[in-house]
């Protein structure tokens, strides 16, 4: 491994988890974000929800493109952490929302909390930590050659 550039991380399709998760909500939300099954849309929040589902397409195309770079260029790093915030925000969001998704799993999820806000959440916080794990396991390829003597 005595070329960094060359070595390719296979824990990078977080960055394509990311892009998978986000693009529906990012499309629907952009072109027909009534159409999403939210409660209580209003025409304000309408408008904030296409805010941030621009966002959101433009978040995943950042993560579609930064997938194949190497893993020690800074800015791919850098849009790491920023997904792992936002992950772990929106993990902690989802968590503590009232329902706002009118549909359920059925009554044996809903006995065990299990709801559609739940999942989502969890989700969220499974890439956080995906984007954590990607950080941590692929710190050793950011190490300057010749520096560590």
């Amino acid at each position: 491994m005595s070329n960094p550039a060359a070595v390719r991380s296979p824990l990078s399709v977080v960055f394509l988890m990311h892009a998978a998760l986000e693009i529906p909500l990012a499309i629907q939300g952009v072109w027909a974000p009534a159409t999403l099954p939210f409660m209580q849309l209003t025409n304000t929040t309408l408008v904030v929800l296409k805010l941030y589902s621009a966002l959101l397409l433009s978040s995943c195309v950042m993560a579609f493109l930064c997938f194949n770079l190497p893993e020690f260029l800074p800015g791919k790093r850098a849009l790491a952490i920023a997904l792992c915030i936002y992950h772990s925000t929106s993990s902690t969001i989802l968590y503590q929302a009232p329902r706002f998704i009118p549909y359920s799993f059925g009554p044996l999820f809903e006995q065990y909390r299990v709801t559609p806000e739940a999942v989502w959440g969890t989700i969220h916080g499974l890439l956080g930590l995906g984007m954590v794990i990607w950080w941590q396991l692929t710190l050793y390829l950011t190490a300057v050659p010749g520096r560590a003597q």
